[in-house]
């Protein structure tokens, strides 16, 4: 039984871990044609502290090297983010009894309890926009969703920022 409560603890934990990533985006836009981008000025007003500031900032630029962009004074495309974090509260409850008497006779006696659980974390989502600069429009929006280790290391930090932006910019370029 305890080999089985372990299982599920690890597994609920690596749950926790994964970041949910959704995606959206303009079907008329031409995506080929984006080659340069820069970062809005309100993304130095990110709701985070300025070493996370940093090094989302610095995630996002490694990724749009990566997929083939270069910063430009005159970009195709403006790069905007925002963040949102809401505490969130799980309850379990869990029941166990016994019962039991003679049955045949219409009656039994028995007990049960009930024990809750509480698990209170904090979930972020980061926003990843990008702004056509001729039309002024958002083209496509990635939005990423995990818990938040808040206890984390700076080491730690880094990668768990490093990790969530990887997986919010495998959506791009949409398909």
């Amino acid at each position: 039984m305890k080999k089985l409560i372990v299982l599920f603890l690890s597994f609920a934990l690596l749950g926790c871990s994964s970041v949910q990533v959704v995606c959206d985006y303009d079907k008329q836009a031409d995506f080929t044609k984006y080659k340069t981008y820069q970062m809005a000025e309100s993304v130095q007003q990110l709701g985070v502290g300025e070493l996370n500031r940093g090094r989302i900032i610095t995630a996002v630029e490694n990724e749009m090297a990566a997929k083939g962009f270069t910063k430009a004074d005159n970009p195709d495309v403006l790069v905007d983010m925002h963040i949102k974090a809401k505490q969130v509260v799980d309850a379990t409850a869990t029941s166990s009894g016994y019962g039991g008497g003679p049955w045949r006779y219409g009656y039994g006696g028995g007990f049960s309890t009930t024990q809750v659980s509480y698990n209170e974390y904090t979930e972020g989502t980061l926003f990843v926009n990008l702004v056509d600069m001729a039309t002024e429009k958002i083209v496509w929006q990635g939005i990423g969703t995990r818990t938040l280790d808040e206890s984390a290391n700076a080491q730690k930090r880094e990668d768990n920022i490093n990790y969530a932006i990887q997986q919010i910019f495998t959506k791009y370029p949409p398909q």
